[in-house]
């Protein structure tokens, strides 16, 4: 699912991955290693992640570039990892027999992952400050 919110002429492309699963804790370590990165960076972190929940997390994460690159005609270059979030899905509930006649309560989680991608445009300062840079160091000591 792909979803385009504007904000301010910056388009976000969304992607929802529903009832993997998985913990939402334990998702949510491995989003931490791709959130704020450029896209590039963050397949190769999912790629080498030993984590079982990268792989479906590298699925959804390449559904929001492939969303980004062909409903809205945005550079995969420039693209980086706006939001990366976790939540709840259903929880099955299970048990398991203890003693004396008790039962144990078991909680099988599901998640819930979204990932916003956005198109990160270099600012016109840092532009000048480079051009600035480059005029002020001419090869001579000062």
């Amino acid at each position: 699912m792909a979803k385009k919110i504007d904000n301010d002429q910056n388009t976000v492309v969304k992607a929802i991955g529903k009832s993997l699963k998985s913990s939402p804790q334990k998702t949510n370590l491995v989003l931490g290693l791709i959130r704020g990165l450029k896209v590039e960076k963050a397949i190769n972190n999912l790629i080498f992640s030993k984590r079982r929940i990268s792989g479906d997390i590298l699925k959804i994460l390449k559904s929001a570039i492939s969303n980004a690159e062909n409903n809205h005609q945005l550079d995969i270059d420039k693209l980086f990892v706006k939001e990366a979030s976790v939540g709840k899905s259903m929880v099955l509930k299970r048990f398991r027999p203890r003693a004396r006649g008790r039962a144990g309560k078991i909680l099988k989680t599901f998640s819930r992952i979204r990932i916003l991608v956005q198109e990160k445009e270099e600012s016109k300062e840092k532009k000048q400050i480079v051009k600035k840079k480059i005029k002020e160091d001419n090869g001579t000591k000062n």
